[in-house]
């Protein structure tokens, strides 16, 4: 697994293994930049939940994002992160949060421009999660969120709040592109 895109492209990133693991692939984390470089207006701060190897917001680093904050359960997984920052000097623009999902957004403060999930196909927190980045304050209205999630199950249950801008497939992929609703 490389880094697609910006200063550290073609750079290699640590993977971790794992049966909850499901690394986004190059042409997904591709095709999401390409969409994000259209549609949304904040670059300062990213959010990348559910991270796994950090592969998404070390992504949007590598593309010019001043901060990214990842968010991972699994200790083992939240070594790797760190190490792929080290490796590729993004640790002073990061921060890795290793705890489960809802105390951590908890424990974040102000507001991100872009939100990456890319959680467990089968996570039914997934609507929850979208619920608490609005109900914590974590987005406003120039905030895009992308969700990835599978194209073989029905979609989760967006909350109301959110606009769907539009939904894209890879093939077992679907990535959900989100704008904060007034």
């Amino acid at each position: 697994m490389r880094v697609v895109g910006g200063s550290a492209k073609g750079k290699p990133l640590l993977s971790a293994r794992g049966k909850d693991l499901r690394p986004t692939s190059a042409k997904v984390r591709s095709a999401i930049f390409s969409v994000l470089e259209n549609v949304a207006e904040d670059w300062d701060r990213v959010l990348d939940l559910y991270a796994g190897t950090g592969a998404l917001g070390i992504e949007a680093l590598s593309r010019g994002v001043e901060q990214a904050d990842f968010v991972e359960r699994a200790l083992h997984n939240c070594e790797v992160i760190k190490k792929n920052l080290s490796v590729l000097e993004f640790s002073d623009q990061a921060k890795v949060y290793c705890r489960p999902l809802p105390q951590a957004l908890k424990s974040l403060e102000g507001k991100y421009g872009i939100v990456l999930l890319d959680p467990p196909y089968d996570d039914r927190g997934v609507k929850d999660t979208l619920e608490g980045l609005v109900d914590l304050h974590l987005v406003n209205s120039s905030s895009t969120i992308v969700l990835e999630h599978s194209s073989r199950v029905r979609a989760p249950d967006f909350p109301e709040r959110l606009d769907l801008l539009r939904v894209y497939h890879y093939g077992d992929t679907n990535v959900s592109i989100f704008v904060v609703g007034g």
